[in-house]
């Protein structure tokens, strides 16, 4: 039987998102899901590329999935509809922590005390990853905004890039990444590989070991995803690279009209404002992630008849 669909406003769909009205919040978030990152990194068993350390996007949030320990497992995550914590254990302990305004040490020794109630004893590091000026987690009082409304408009992106990002992981048969949510820089991205290894990277990304670089970067890729921005970046973007980045790749003309090569950031960048005025966001979307796998396969050599679906077949 078909789902009827209610319609859903535009804004609600694809909700305005300046980085200037949230990047307090932002910035308390951020660390929020780095301490729950490290949670299931410190846990779960190693996975290529650190995919064993990713969160994903879920109809409330974002979760960890299950995390094993020892005959248990538990999961953690967050809801953006009520503004809680919510961890589960499968044997039926649920704890559930407000997302409020409230410092990260704060946060952090409420997560802890919650799981060890659950008797769940797992140590982290607590220095943030890939942030400037870094404070250890239990000794951060700077960070305490948490405004709902910018939080949820945040997830409700997310929801929106993860649906599409899904469809065009869809095409590709060759390895593939999950759509996941990087905690150390905040992203939600997709990762395909052509089955090469790649020479080795070398490093020098800031607040990042190099030997953690090497292991993200130890095959041939071309990656694709969702970053509210900072630094230099004042917008929500779309972003695409390739890794090794094949001799012509900057200058490959590529879809839509609004996308561009960031020689700063070595990539190509669709500002998120030009898919959420298109008259059609999925297939602007869809257009800027395929043309930028095209111009990685394309002039890299990938074997695309082997890694690709047939047309007949995609989505």
């Amino acid at each position: 039987m078909a789902t009827s669909v209610p319609d859903t406003p535009l804004d609600t769909i694809w909700p305005d998102l300046p980085l200037a009205a949230w990047q307090d919040t932002y910035a308390t978030l951020h660390l929020w899901t780095q301490i729950v990152g490290k949670i299931r990194l410190a846990l779960a068993p190693n996975l290529n590329h650190w995919w064993h350390s990713t969160l994903y996007v879920t109809p409330r949030g974002l979760t960890t999935g299950a995390i094993p320990y020892a005959t248990r497992n538990f999961q953690i995550s967050f809801d953006f509809l009520e503004h809680q914590l919510q961890i589960d254990t499968s044997d039926g302990i649920t704890k559930r922590i407000a997302l409020a305004p409230r410092s990260v040490a704060d946060f952090y020794r409420d997560v802890m005390d919650a799981l060890s109630e659950m008797g769940i004893k797992v140590p982290i590091w607590t220095m943030p990853q890939e942030v400037a000026e870094p404070i250890p987690f239990d000794r951060d009082d700077r960070h305490t905004a948490y405004d709902p409304e910018y939080a949820q408009r945040c997830w409700r992106i997310l929801v929106q890039a993860d649906r599409v990002m899904s469809a065009f992981r869809s095409r590709f048969i060759g390895k593939s990444s999950p759509v996941h949510f990087f905690w150390g820089s905040f992203d939600l991205a997709v990762t395909r590989f052509s089955g090469r290894p790649a020479p080795e990277h070398p490093g020098g990304i800031p607040n990042m070991s190099d030997w953690v670089t090497r292991e993200a970067y130890s095959h041939e890729v071309s990656s694709c995803g969702f970053w509210p921005g900072g630094g230099s970046i004042v917008e929500p973007v779309f972003y695409a690279y390739a890794y090794p980045a094949p001799e012509g790749f900057p200058d490959y003309t590529v879809q839509p009209k609004e996308a561009f090569y960031s020689s700063q950031m070595q990539e190509f960048i669709l500002p998120y404002e030009a898919v959420r005025q298109a008259d059609d966001p999925d297939a602007t979307l869809l257009a800027f992630f395929q043309s930028t796998y095209e111009a990685a396969a394309n002039l890299g050599h990938w074997d695309r008849a082997a890694l690709e679906r047939p047309l007949a077949l995609q989505s």
